[in-house]
């Protein structure tokens, strides 16, 4: 029996080590992720926002753009994929069918948020976070979501995610993430620790699997995935990486067209796209099914 993308998630949890999960955005970079070895991937808000519709991440993109992204990029691979689910697009009941759907799209887990709605990028100015036992609703809300799939056959993980560290203070974010765990969230987020300090506080004070978000400039020291497991991190995301990146590949490559230059040692060859996309397994599919 092929085990869900949920159970798949849950055996690297309770595996030795650090997950290191890459941020991505659409089907191509998950099955990028997928090829190169990683175990788990991490579909950033961020990200979606920026690819589909072109836009910051402010709360401006749906639940139902969000789903069918998530679904598209979860059927191209094998391994589990963690969704951002933002502040569950409403209230309670916006929760439940959030954790509903992101299951039904093929996620490992979803994370919820407590930010009020409508939210912003972690690493950015003008966050606001919900009051503690409107935050409690949700989590609560979600975890029964999670219950009831899995009395139906189904399964995905809960994350929940704390911003208040940015606008009440690292006590207050803490005493959130134990009411997280209390109520029942499988890992929890503390989002933009501002030092190692309070990295390590975290990792110390909160028990079950614990995020950290790597952002390149953000607000929140880069470590390795060696340190942040040595001080009690479970999980490693990368969510602007891959972006960050091939945004500056296509602003090069703009650069030389626009020049009328060719430089093709910057980029893959043709063939190597047709691999990476599936086309010699497509033709091997294709050569069972032909006509004699």
């Amino acid at each position: 029996m092929n085990m869900t993308a949920a159970a798949k998630l849950q055996a690297l949890l309770d595996q030795p080590g650090i997950i290191t999960a890459p941020g991505v955005f659409d089907a191509i970079s998950t099955r990028l992720v997928e090829q190169a070895g990683f175990s788990a991937a991490f579909m950033s808000g961020f990200m979606v926002s920026a690819v589909r519709i072109g836009m910051p991440d402010t709360g401006l993109i749906s639940y139902a753009e969000m789903v069918d992204q998530g679904r598209n990029l979860c059927n191209a691979v094998d391994i589990p994929v963690i969704g951002d689910g933002d502040t569950g697009f409403g209230n309670p009941i916006n929760v439940k069918r959030t954790v509903q759907g992101y299951a039904q799209a093929g996620f490992a887990c979803v994370m919820i948020e407590d930010q009020v709605s409508p939210k912003r990028c972690g690493h950015t100015i003008g966050k606001r976070v919900v009051p503690f036992n409107e935050a409690k609703q949700h989590l609560q809300a979600a975890v029964d979501a999670r219950e009831e799939l899995r009395d139906k056959g189904g399964d995905i993980l809960i994350m929940a995610r704390t911003d208040a560290n940015a606008t009440d203070g690292m006590d207050e974010a803490l005493r959130r993430c134990a009411m997280f765990r209390e109520v029942g969230v499988d890992i929890t987020f503390l989002e933009a620790p501002k030092n190692e300090d309070e990295m390590r506080r975290y990792g110390a004070e909160i028990d079950g699997p614990k995020m950290a978000n790597m952002v390149e400039q953000g607000a929140t020291p880069y470590l390795s995935p060696k340190e942040l497991e040595e001080i009690g991190y479970k999980v490693a995301i990368y969510p602007a990486a891959m972006l960050m990146t091939a945004i500056k590949g296509m602003q090069q490559t703009l650069e030389m067209i626009k020049a009328g230059e060719q430089d093709l040692s910057n980029r893959i060859t043709f063939q190597e796209l047709q691999a990476i996309v599936g086309f010699p397994e497509y033709y091997d599919a294709e050569k069972q099914y032909a006509a004699e």
